[in-house]
């Protein structure tokens, strides 16, 4: 522990956001990046606590809270204090390949379980580490690391989100060949198309791959596995194959006529073709419209900023759960995670444009007022949960809104894939292995990522696509020695 008594002297100082009037004029990354000074001072608050709970990943009340990754948060947080980068970043990578991703996306797990947050304010430890990252790449610190050894087996990964890609990077460095297959354009899954541009810049994910690349993992994109190759191609051409294609079958509401109304999108499709038309506007866009957000979560967060972006003139976010505290109640404890309201960059963006928070909570849509097939308006109603049953309140309201975005969560994989080799599935449409592992009920092929545990974050797709690696290396070599 550098200093001893560094969370008595320093105040938090977070990496903050640039200014809402700034940028909602491009899609440049809304971080503010400091100093190598203040990071310093940050880390010299971390305790170095005997039990660090920040790399505990442990799960408490049905939560996860602390790293999945078993970060070694104090180790690095330590060396950056005392100004070692390059040990410190060494530590970082030791468990985790792709810091730059955690570092701008992941919902800082680590920070909730920080002992600082028990009677203050958390270690910065995702700005700790994002500074890290960039760091390494500035000062050509993130070489490529090519295996001095090669195995004769040979790996297919399908989907490059951030969970194939963390099983590619482990089993390449382990010396076995890796083939990625991806059927978008660029690899990244929601990383590349989910995620947009202010959050995460799209040159980080291909300046990943351009490492990978050069470490011998060789990419094909613009390749459907189900359609341009079959999986069981797949299975006769590799010693093992991994399903890694998230779960990205999206929850459509229970309303007559939403699929084929005009002026209703997907948020994961309103968000790749964004992407996709950057500098210009996608062919269904939100300039001049009435926008509606259906779903209070990250990716709905997400199209609240996009459409700031591209000009809405009005936005609202209907989110069915009621609003949280501001503040822990009694029954959530430290360092359980915080079950408390959090206004994230897109609501911020929305209250500095039209001067209020564009939520309205315990709320879902009944209808949609249409005319020649066109979204007019949608009819609102009020819900509450009674005995786990949810009832939806006979009075409704009318929202004008030209254009509806689904952002309601997903209901598991797209089942073609697996289904086309008779791969189990769970209820949750989830690809099914035995707990704890990660093999499918096809031998050799295995699955990680959101297919296998469903939606979830980029730090646990991570975790996954690691801890499936070891499992695919033992199969294939008969041992591992992979932690």
């Amino acid at each position: 522990m550098g200093k001893t008594d560094g969370f008595m002297l320093y105040e938090r100082r977070e990496d903050g956001l640039r200014d809402p009037k700034v940028r909602i004029r491009d899609y440049n990354e809304i971080h503010a990046d400091q100093s190598a000074e203040v990071r310093c001072i940050q880390a010299a608050r971390c305790m170095n606590c005997g039990v660090p709970y920040c790399q505990s990943g442990i799960r408490l009340h049905g939560m996860v809270t602390g790293c999945p990754l078993h970060n070694l948060i104090p180790e690095w947080n330590d060396a950056v204090y005392r100004g070692h980068y390059e040990h410190a970043l060494h530590r970082l990578l030791k468990t985790n390949p792709f810091p730059e991703f955690t570092g701008r996306v992941c919902p800082a797990l680590c920070e909730k379980a920080c002992l600082n947050g028990l009677d203050g304010s958390p270690v910065t430890i995702r700005d700790n580490e994002g500074f890290l990252i960039e760091y390494g790449f500035e000062h050509n610190l993130m070489k490529p690391v090519i295996p001095a050894l090669r195995s004769a087996k040979r790996a297919a990964v399908v989907g490059s989100g951030p969970a194939g890609l963390a099983a590619a990077h482990r089993l390449n460095q382990r010396g076995h060949n890796v083939t990625v297959y991806e059927r978008d354009d660029e690899i990244g899954g929601l990383l590349m198309y989910g995620i947009p541009n202010m959050k995460l810049d799209k040159s980080v994910i291909r300046r990943r791959r351009a490492k990978m690349e050069a470490e011998g993992i060789r990419f094909l994109t613009g390749v459907s596995v189900g359609t341009d190759i079959s999986l069981k191609e797949l299975q006769e051409q590799y010693d093992a194959v991994i399903l890694a294609c998230g779960a990205k079958k999206a929850r459509i509401p229970d309303v007559e006529g939403i699929t084929e109304t005009a002026g209703v999108i997907s948020a994961v499709e309103f968000l790749k073709e964004t992407t996709k038309a950057l500098p210009a506007l996608p062919a269904v866009n939100a300039k001049r419209k009435k926008v509606m957000v259906l779903g209070g979560g990250d990716t709905g967060n997400d199209c609240v900023g996009t459409c700031i972006r591209q000009g809405c003139t009005s936005i609202v976010q209907l989110e069915m759960m009621p609003k949280p505290p501001e503040e822990r109640l009694p029954d959530n404890p430290w360092p359980e995670w915080p079950k408390t309201l959090k206004t994230d960059y897109g609501q911020q963006e929305a209250i500095h444009v039209f001067h209020r928070d564009p939520r309205m909570f315990c709320r879902t849509i009944t209808s949609l007022i249409k005319e020649k097939g066109i979204l007019k308006a949608v009819e609102t109603a009020e819900v509450s949960l009674a005995e786990g049953r949810l009832i939806i309140s006979e009075e409704r309201e009318q929202i004008p809104c030209d254009l509806l975005i689904i952002a309601a969560g997903f209901t598991g994989c797209e089942t073609e894939l697996p289904a086309s080799i008779g791969i189990s599935l769970t209820k949750r449409n989830t690809v099914a292995t035995e707990n704890g592992q990660y093999m499918t009920s096809c031998e050799g092929i295995f699955t990680a990522g959101d297919m296998h545990r469903g939606q979830s974050l980029v730090v646990w797709a991570i975790s996954e696509g690691l801890a499936c690696a070891k499992e695919v290396d033992a199969w294939m070599m008969g041992y591992t020695n992979l932690i």
